[in-house]
């Protein structure tokens, strides 16, 4: 049956970011309508989902998250980038079995989801991310994924090593079963962990494969000092021109952080088309320092956000995110610098043009998938809503959220998701976690 999401302030996201009252039309997978008229596009009988004092927008895109990581929240806490890696992740990455992984993804989509957050760009661990799509095809999420890629590390658990011929095997595998599977919603990423962890070899193959196969290369860089000069005296340069020299480059290249990158790099990069993801929780949470997003967008690069993994953030919350970006831009830009109108952009549109699905969603016009977040914007916190960017950015909170839909199918209805036992999952977590710190000799 077609849906009519009725009565809101529809917060666009368009090229001219409009904003109109009215209704949005749902018709199968696709928006049919917006607007006052929009109810015209339906066939009757359609259901309707009230959105009086709401704002509704498109679905919100996180363009760097870590699925494997939503266990170990809490579990890493007061480390510097390279310590947190080598003391806390690596080990527990290790440690994960089919079973914690499938928990660990569904634990962060039902916080995503209940958050508003419809589209995610995913990095696994080395083994099992079979586990990892299987549990985002129940969710109902929107995913591009990949099993992380690493040949090199003195300190890398033996479950975490693997030879370049391995990986781009598992890689190219996944790639074949995963992609377009859940009737589209779910797409391959190749996912070289970063330069201190891949071989020269691994990396130019991975950019060949990923360039034969049209698919995105997610990978970290220019995240924090020490890493970058660990970087510099290991291979004799930076990790942004190591990653262009092996063709991790151009419109179909997301590099997570970019918090130390210089202005020739920013230069580069946005000569180059590639993509950044601004993840400011999870670079303080870290030490790593205020990425410069006000710099990045007045040189053309395209900027989306994410929350990264909940081990170096502790949550996957959109707004939280949204708010620190505006926040952190004024103190380091000038308090003109990213308005709520571009951090609303780079949750939506932007986000969107960074997974490569910039035509498909990220704003809410006729012919686009149906990912549309409806937002109360009526609580003691949010009101008077008397500009809706600004409350979207400055005043909503996760809890705010009261339906989602992807691809036209509602997936949280009044607060409640639809598609996983939220309740359930979180119960597990909590065993599940102490589990896998205990084989990882970390409890």
């Amino acid at each position: 049956m077609d849906t009519l999401i009725r009565g809101g302030v529809i917060v666009t996201c368009d090229e001219q970011h409009e904003i109109v009252a009215g209704d949005v039309a749902v018709r199968g997978k696709r928006l049919v309508g917006i607007g006052a008229d929009a109810a015209g596009a339906l066939a009757v009988p359609y259901r309707v989902v009230e959105a009086d004092g709401c704002i509704v927008m498109p679905g919100i895109v996180q363009a760097h998250v870590h699925l494997v990581h939503t266990l170990f929240r809490g579990l890493a806490d007061g480390v510097p980038l390279l310590e947190w890696l080598r003391s806390f992740i690596l080990p527990l990455e290790a440690a994960h079995d089919e079973s914690s992984l499938s928990l660990s993804a569904e634990l962060g989509a039902a916080e995503l989801l209940l958050g508003g957050t419809t589209t995610i760009l995913d990095m696994g661990t080395v083994h099992g991310h079979d586990a990892i799509f299987e549990a985002l095809a129940r969710s109902g999420l929107r995913a591009v994924s990949g099993k992380a890629m690493m040949d090199l590390g003195a300190d890398v658990p033996a479950r975490l090593r693997e030879t370049a011929r391995a990986s781009l095997r598992e890689s190219e595998r996944l790639a074949k079963a995963w992609s377009g599977a859940a009737d589209g919603r779910l797409g391959y990423a190749y996912c070289p962990r970063f330069v201190l962890s891949c071989s020269d070899a691994l990396l130019r193959e991975c950019g060949a494969a990923a360039a034969e196969a049209g698919a995105l290369v997610h990978t970290h860089a220019a995240e924090q000092e020490a890493e970058r000069a660990l970087v510099r005296d290991l291979r004799g340069g930076d990790d942004v021109a190591i990653l262009a020299g092996f063709g991790i480059t151009g419109e179909r290249a997301v590099l997570a952080h970019g918090v130390q990158l210089r202005d020739d790099e920013v230069a580069h990069l946005a000569a180059a088309r590639t993509r950044v993801v601004h993840c400011p929780s999870a670079n303080l949470k870290l030490g790593s320092g205020v990425a410069r997003v006000q710099a990045l967008r007045d040189a053309g690069v395209v900027v989306g956000l994410g929350a990264d993994g909940a081990a170096c953030n502790n949550n996957l919350d959109a707004w939280i995110e949204m708010r620190l970006a505006s926040l952190l831009a004024k103190v380091r830009s000038g308090t003109a610098s990213l308005p709520a109108r571009d951090v609303v952009r780079m949750a939506t549109l932007d986000g969107a043009r960074v997974v490569g699905l910039g035509g498909q969603i990220g704003s809410l016009e006729v012919g686009k998938r149906a990912d549309v977040v409806v937002v109360a914007a009526t609580g003691v916190h949010a009101a008077p809503a008397v500009d809706p960017l600004s409350t979207l950015v400055h005043a909503t909170q996760s809890r705010d959220v009261r339906h989602v839909f992807v691809d036209g199918r509602q997936v949280v209805r009044d607060g409640e998701l639809l598609t996983l036992d939220a309740e359930r999952v979180a119960r597990r977590a909590r065993e599940k976690a102490a589990e896998v710190a205990r084989r990882a000799g970390l409890a």
